[in-house]
This record gives C-alpha cells, sequence and structure tokens, in this order.
C-alpha cells in the first residue's frame, strides 16, 4: 500500500462528513469549509497557507507528507519569516483542517504537534481629545459616518460594512448586528447624534438601489440558501446594503454580477490619511475605534458586563483587556518620580 492509501485508511474519519464531489485538493478543501459554514475569510486564508505549504515542498501532495513535514513548514515560518504567533497558529489550523476535514486522517502527530503561544498584547486606544481630532479629519460622506458608527456602537468593520437596511431601528435607537463575529446576533445601541446623517445616506443608498433595479441588476448577496427560498429578497430595499459601493462586482464564488457594500481597504485608506493628517503617533487602524468604545465606557462608570454584551464578546475574559488599559491613565498608581521636589531652572 502506497503511502498516500495508507493515510487515507489511518483511522477513518471521527465526524460524519458527506464525500468530497471536487477533484482537486484545493477546491475539495474550499467545498469541506463551505459545507462547515466557515466564513469568506477563513476560507481564503487555509487556501492560501495550504498552497503555500504545497509549494514550499515542492508541490508533494500532503497525504504523502505528515507530521515532519507540516513541523519543517511552521518552524520556517516561525524562524525565516518570523511570522507573529497568531498567523503562524492561522496557518497551524489550516493546515489540520485539511487534514483532518479533507484528507479524514486522525493520526498522533496531530495533537502532539506544538501550538505557538499567543502572548497578551494590550489593544491601542486613542484618549477622547483623539478620537475627536481623528473623525475632524476624516472626508466628509460615507467615510466619516462610518467612523463615527464604528467609534459610538463599538462595531468591527465587516459588521458595519455587512449593515443592511433593516438592521436599523431608529424608533427603538438600535442597531442590529447579524451573524457576528461566532455566527452570533447582538443589538446595540444607535446614537441619537448619526441619526440625520445614517437617514441621509440610506437616501443615497435608495438611489443606488433603484438604479440597480431599473437595469434589472441581480439582487445583493443573501446569507446561506435565503436567495433560494425567496427569490425576490435579494431585490428588496429592506435587504439592500446601508453602505453600497458605487460600482458592480463579480461574485468571486457564483460568478455574478451584482453591488456589493463598501470594500473595507478602502475606509482603512481613508483612516489612515486623516490619522496622519491629525498628527497622531500611535498605530492606530479602524479596530481601534471598537477598543477606545469599549475603554471610553469603562471610564464613563458602565459596568463590564454590559460592555461584553456591546461588543459580542463570549467571555468577560476578553473584556477586561480594557481594564487594564485604564489603568494606564488616570487610575494608574503615582510614580515615585512626580513626588520628588521640583527642581529650579537655576539648580
Amino acid at each position: 500500500m502506497s503511502s498516500r492509501s495508507a493515510l487515507r485508511a489511518a483511522t477513518a474519519t471521527t465526524v460524519n462528513l458527506p464525500p468530497l464531489k471536487a477533484v482537486r485538493l484545493l477546491d475539495q478543501l474550499r467545498e469541506r469549509i463551505r459545507y462547515l459554514h466557515y466564513s469568506r475569510r477563513t476560507e481564503e486564508a487555509y487556501v492560501f497557507w495550504c498552497r503555500a505549504f504545497i509549494r514550499w515542498h515542492g508541490l508533494r501532495h500532503p497525504a504523502d507528507m505528515g507530521g515532519p513535514e507540516v513541523e519543517a513548514f511552521l518552524s520556517y515560518l516561525a524562524a525565516e519569516r518570523g511570522l507573529a504567533p497568531s498567523t503562524h497558529k492561522q496557518a497551524l489550523s489550516a493546515l489540520l483542517f485539511l487534514y483532518g476535514k479533507v484528507l479524514c486522517v486522525n493520526l498522533p502527530w496531530m495533537q502532539e504537534i506544538g501550538r505557538p503561544r499567543t502572548l497578551q498584547r494590550l489593544p491601542v486606544v486613542l484618549s477622547i481629545e483623539e478620537v475627536g481630532q481623528l473623525l475632524a479629519q476624516m472626508p466628509p460622506g460615507e467615510h466619516s459616518l462610518l467612523a463615527r458608527l464604528l467609534y459610538g456602537t463599538g462595531l468591527r468593520i465587516s459588521e458595519a460594512l455587512q449593515l443592511r437596511v433593516k438592521d436599523l431601528d431608529f424608533a427603538q435607537r438600535a442597531l442590529i448586528v447579524r451573524a457576528g463575529k461566532g455566527g452570533k446576533d447582538r443589538v446595540v445601541m444607535l446614537p441619537q447624534a448619526l441619526h440625520t446623517e445614517l437617514r441621509e445616506q440610506l437616501s443615497r443608498a435608495r438611489c443606488i438601489w433603484a438604479a440597480d433595479i431599473d437595469s434589472n441588476q441581480a439582487g445583493v448577496e443573501l446569507p446561506h440558501a435565503l436567495e433560494r427560498k425567496y427569490p425576490r429578497a435579494a431585490s428588496a430595499w429592506t435587504w439592500f446594503w446601508v453602505f453600497p459601493q458605487d460600482h458592480l462586482s463579480t461574485d468571486p464564488r457564483s460568478g455574478i454580477i451584482r453591488r456589493h457594500h463598501l470594500y473595507d481597504q478602502t475606509f482603512q485608506r481613508a483612516f489612515k490619511r486623516a490619522l496622519s493628517a491629525a498628527g497622531i503617533a500611535k498605530p492606530a487602524t479602524p479596530h481601534t475605534l471598537r477598543h477606545c468604545f469599549a475603554t471610553h465606557l469603562l471610564q464613563s462608570g458602565s459596568d463590564i458586563r454590559t460592555v461584553q454584551e456591546l461588543l459580542g464578546h463570549a467571555d468577560v475574559a476578553t473584556t477586561m483587556i480594557y481594564t487594564h488599559v485604564l489603568k494606564l491613565g488616570g487610575a494608574a498608581v503615582r510614580s515615585p518620580l512626580d513626588a520628588l521636589p521640583t527642581r529650579s531652572a537655576g539648580n
């Protein structure tokens, strides 16, 4: 029996997964990821690392390799590429998924392989004054509104960009996050200060939606199989994006030309320019606004459990990181240097 056959025969699958229909390995990887409802970004990352693994080993089939080859590749990433522990862990997860869920291999080395130790890092947080300076430098329009929305609600950038018209409830002053991280829904506050701007944004979005309807364009992407269950929902105003892209694009999975939401890279570039214009010397990103939201809420006296629910954290320990940030500010222990007598300029 060849090594490839031995690997496939070893300890048949421990989970009930249907047989794969695709022929090529990376297509099988995509098929399995979609069957298990992993996110599109996870699919892109896993395909990237599995392809890199195969190329690094001279296009050998993964079924002809095993633990030593995986360890060698991960050591290369850590020692020569200098990848961060989180990226290292992502590459490992991709390879374990490939062997466990696609090749259906469950060998001892999969449990014994070393996991990188992730170190806890304090998030970058801007002061209230710095947030004001940053928002003042954002270009007017949807980018400015999006930045204010991230800071005012604590949404992740992907959650904000994927908002649908139906997710805004002005009467209840609520915003519903659908299928956030971990596939969970949650409700956050809708800041009163953004009501007028959001209504104006919806007016602009409705003009784009009406133009798409008039030109018989395909509707927006719907989650899971809703488009088959409700064929007209994709073209309904309630399912349209709050922040639609200004041009049509091709869906990478279906190949359908349709309206997508605003790209995160476009907003990230505008954010970086505003950060530089504001003269803020901190490595902030759009996600920093989520950190600022949590930290400033805690500073104002909000309960940590409430902040946990607003952020959508599964464990309050994740939210506790912001209490460490608070200890660096006014609540920190006073430095002994500040207790020394001040020296005059002539001494």
